[in-house]
């Protein structure tokens, strides 16, 4: 875990690729793209699939063990309208009663054209200094910090400077700030997600066994 404080809020970047306030006890997580592998199956290619375990199983975890008032997905919580499948449905439904506590949407793309019962997807909006959203966007007010998904980021590391075709290198998924934004991405909290590298300057704390680690700068 590392400790990012904003105008006196505490966010703590876990390693389960999600972001918890404490003093609000809110959990916050973007890009879990349930029901990719049914979408991709329904294409006609066949990826296995093990029911979204693989992604709502630490969810549930992490729930159980933070006990959060609130969980709030920041946009793509499915993957398509393919993949919402009766089964996915029950599971989503019976998700505020498994977390324990109150279950939201910002809504993302891939939410567009879906309807998920008692699931409405929520506009961008203010939470305290926070302006949470699921693309980057300019915050609704001065100062506040934007938290967004979307971007999937991952850190490049290895394969020397002069980055050699195959030379051996390893995409983490991170966190990344850009203080002149000011913005926060937050990793997909998916675990069949891809990602796409950082762009330069930003201050970023990568996701590696079980812990969140800060990159130097220039990294």
């Amino acid at each position: 875990m590392a400790v990012l404080v904003w105008q006196g809020t505490e966010l703590e970047l876990l390693p389960q690729r999600a972001l918890w306030l404490p003093g609000e006890r809110l959990l916050l997580l973007a890009d879990l793209h349930l029901g990719k592998a049914e979408s991709v199956q329904a294409q006609g290619v066949p990826l296995p699939s093990d029911g979204d375990g693989a992604t709502l199983n630490p969810l549930l975890e992490l729930a159980h063990r933070l006990r959060p008032a609130e969980v709030l997905v920041l946009g793509d919580l499915i993957h398509s309208r393919l993949g919402l499948t009766a089964e996915l449905r029950a599971k989503l439904a019976a998700l505020p009663e498994l977390l324990g506590c109150s279950f939201g949407l910002i809504g993302g793309n891939h939410e567009r054209g879906s309807w998920i019962e008692g699931l409405p997807a929520q506009p961008s909006q203010r939470r305290g200094p926070l302006w949470l959203s699921h693309e980057p966007e300019p915050p609704g007010a001065p100062g506040l910090l934007n938290v967004c998904g979307h971007l999937h980021p991952v850190a490049l590391l290895g394969g020397g400077r002069a980055r050699r075709p195959g030379a051996d290198r390893l995409r983490l998924p991170c966190f990344a700030l850009d203080p002149q934004a000011p913005r926060l991405l937050l990793p997909s909290f998916g675990r069949l997600t891809g990602g796409h590298p950082c762009p330069p300057g930003l201050r970023r704390w990568v996701v590696a066994e079980g812990s969140v680690l800060e990159l130097p700068a220039g990294t």
